[in-house]
């Protein structure tokens, strides 16, 4: 009977030299209390050494699990032929007996013997001492615990945390001594603030420089361009600034000393930033860029806290204040927060930010999720996800496009010409009002020229029924036009002859009124030939001709109402005066 141990530095078989001693359980402790008692219990056949670290991480992980690995396999295949084999894992004898077809053996006697082995394995396998399973066993213990948490020494994001918050100090220090030279320096040459923009090359301007005198023979070639150099040698000449003495130029100096300090460890604090963001985050430094990625983890508190937000809360991370703010007041809510400044969201027109900051934020957290989680220490999710932003974006930009030229797809729409369209967008078709001769008088067209119809507007021809309706009662319009007729009439050439300059000569006069009265006599001879016609009729023929007339002159249906009661005045007064006589 053989037994299997696992330790930190490999596998050991030991033989059982005595398999009597395993049935009193109970006594089997005392053979395990010194050294050579053991060595008469159990003796050593066979030791599988671990060649390293991660050969013992990935052995010891299976075996967790109840698998063997594949050195077991191997070394079980070698020494166990025929042999019973005692396991201390009733899963692992399972599986060994499956794939080995080697007998395996687990109860209570095999756990006591295991236990009386640990206590005496130094003693019992030679050359492994206790000083050098101690540091094994501890290295294994730690190893095997990352496994298990999925953690890796070199993802700590507390240095990038505390990385973007001195990038972020040094940046606010760096522009307050440099805003300190421009004022300090300003005092003896004013012209070279405008002169000079970026602070960097301010500063070493002012020390290669000192006094403004000294700029005449001096090179300035290794920190501005030839332009702006002479544009410098010209403006000393002329400048309006104080002079200063050696120890003020001595302090201004030291100051500009330190300006340029602050700057290159800023620069260098960035590689480092750079290097840890790439190494911890790399798809979502290859989607937002270094800056914003550890801007999101430090607002976040971690990677693995970020990791748990959602895309939404992703994209307005950064703007706590605005939300809450438009939630209070009920306004627009903010579409984007730290986010904002990623490059994509830059490229972006003002109009499609809002799309394209919703699309890279679910993105975004996607590759958050997948670097703080994954196993894989590539960028490839990130760049993959990157070109499908810049994809859609220019698919937006392109569609925009198309809706400036007139249509969604680009092409310009070519819409049909239409004569009955009305005005504007989404109008109704109605269809052409047409010229109505029903409304015309007898008398309108002796007295008056007739009106010229428009040539754009083609006459349609009345139904039927309408024209022998209109024929019949055509007499009757006539009685009713006239008296309208002349009613208006007077109106307007009341208002023509007070809004005319000229007065008409008397001759003119004499035949209006002669044809005035030809006019009213054949009206009389008119009536009493037709006779009294029925007042019901009338009435009829009336509304009819009130339609025409709303066709032909556009009358509104409010000005129709007001028409239509009074004329129904006019007939009750017409019936009440009829019933007196």
């Amino acid at each position: 009977m053989l037994v299997l141990f696992e330790t930190p530095a490999g596998f050991a078989l030991f033989k059982v030299l005595d398999e009597g001693k395993l049935s009193k359980v109970e006594d089997l402790w005392k053979d395990f209390t010194t050294s050579e008692s053991s060595r008469k219990v159990v003796k050593l056949k066979a030791f599988s050494k671990f060649e390293n670290t991660s050969e013992a991480l990935s052995a010891a992980t299976l075996l967790i699990d109840g698998k063997p690995s594949k050195g077991l396999r191997k070394f079980l295949r070698a020494h166990c032929e025929g042999e019973t084999l005692a396991v201390a894992d009733s899963k692992l004898g399972n599986a060994i007996k499956e794939k080995l077809q080697i007998e395996c053996l687990h109860n209570s006697a095999v756990m006591e013997l295991m236990r009386g082995v640990r206590s005496q394995l130094t003693e019992l396998i030679t050359g492994l001492g206790a000083q050098d399973l101690t540091p094994m066993s501890l290295g294994l213990s730690h190893s095997l615990s990352r496994y298990k948490l999925k953690f890796s020494p070199d993802k700590v994001d507390t240095m990038i945390i505390q990385a973007i918050g001195l990038l972020d100090d040094l940046d606010k220090e760096l522009n307050t001594y440099a805003m300190r030279v421009r004022e300090w320096y300003g005092w003896h040459f004013p012209e070279l603030a405008k002169i000079i923009q970026d602070n960097i090359q301010y500063a070493k301007t002012v020390k290669l420089m000192g006094n403004r005198v000294n700029a005449v023979d001096l090179d300035f070639s290794e920190i501005l361009s030839e332009e702006v150099e002479a544009e410098l040698k010209e403006a000393v000449l002329i400048s309006m600034g104080t002079e200063v003495n050696d120890l003020d130029l001595a302090n201004i100096r030291a100051l500009c000393d330190q300006v340029l300090a602050l700057s290159e460890y800023r620069a260098q604090l960035y590689d480092y930033l750079k290097s840890r963001m790439n190494t911890i985050a790399p798809n979502l430094t290859a989607l937002v860029g270094e800056l914003v990625g550890a801007r999101l983890i430090a607002h976040g508190g971690s990677l693995l806290n970020l990791a748990k937000q959602p895309g939404s809360t992703v994209q307005i991370l950064g703007a706590e204040k605005a939300l809450f703010r438009a939630l209070k007041t009920k306004h627009a809510t903010p579409k984007y927060g730290l986010i904002f400044h990623a490059s994509l969201i830059g490229q972006a027109a003002p109009k499609l930010k809002g799309k394209i900051s919703r699309s890279l934020a679910a993105k975004t957290a996607l590759a958050i999720r997948y670097d703080a989680l994954g196993d894989s220490q590539d960028n490839t999710m990130g760049l993959e996800n990157r070109a499908k932003l810049e994809a859609r974006l220019r698919n937006l930009e392109g569609r925009e496009l198309g809706r400036s030229a007139g249509s969604v797809k680009g092409k310009p729409k070519i819409e049909v010409y239409d004569k009955d369209r009305k005005k504007g967008a989404g109008a109704l078709i109605t269809p052409a009002k047409t010229y109505n001769p029903a409304a015309d008088s007898v008398l309108r067209l002796t007295t008056e020229p007739a009106a010229e119809k428009p040539a754009d507007k083609p006459e349609e021809t009345l139904p039927k029924k309408r024209k022998h309706k209109e024929t019949e009662t055509e007499q009757a319009k006539e009685e009713d036009e006239a008296i309208t007729d002349k009613k208006k009439k007077k109106k307007e050439k009341k208002a023509e002859v007070e809004g005319s300059e000229v007065q008409e000569p008397e001759e003119e006069v004499r035949k209006e009124k002669k044809k005035k009265k030809k006019q009213a006599e054949a009206e009389s001879n008119e009536l009493q030939e037709q006779g009294d016609v029925g007042e019901e009729i009338k009435a009829k023929k009336k509304k009819k001709r009130k339609t025409a007339e709303v066709e032909d002159n556009g009358v509104t249906q409010g000005q129709e109402d007001d028409e239509h009661k009074s004329k129904k005045k006019e007939k009750k007064e017409k019936k009440k005066e009829k019933k007196r006589e």
